[in-house]
């Protein structure tokens, strides 16, 4: 489904994580792992556990800032094991508008960890 939905918006995925490693370390590897699953937005009701993927990006090909914006801080509200962003283009934004599924728990060690990082 990931190949799926990344050729029919003809998207080079790993390019794309490969241009933001420096404001999100871990992705490209995480992508290269097939740990990171794109697929078409449906709707909130189709919202699948993550299960072995660390993150989902449910392209929403025509939504616009607002609309993303209101879906994330609704499933941040009621889906509390996870963290949901949007991205809708910019200098480290997706080619196309995209809500992303986190699982908090690895989200927020890879966090701690790029801290203790660059803390050093």
């Amino acid at each position: 489904m990931a190949k799926e939905a990344a050729s029919e918006n003809n998207i080079d995925w790993s390019e794309y994580f490969a241009s933001i490693v420096s404001v999100c370390p871990w992705s490209k590897a995480y992508w290269k792992q097939q740990k990171i699953d794109v697929v078409k937005w449906t709707g909130e009701c189709n919202i699948t556990p993550l299960g072995d993927y660390v993150a989902r990006m449910y392209i929403h090909k025509h939504a616009s800032e607002r609309t993303l914006c209101k879906i994330h801080y609704r499933l941040n509200d009621c889906r509390p094991h996870e963290e949901w962003l949007y991205s809708i283009g910019g200098e480290y934004g997706t080619p196309v508008p995209v809500l992303i599924q986190q699982d908090l728990e690895t989200l927020t060690r890879a966090r701690r960890k790029n801290n203790d990082k660059s803390n050093t």
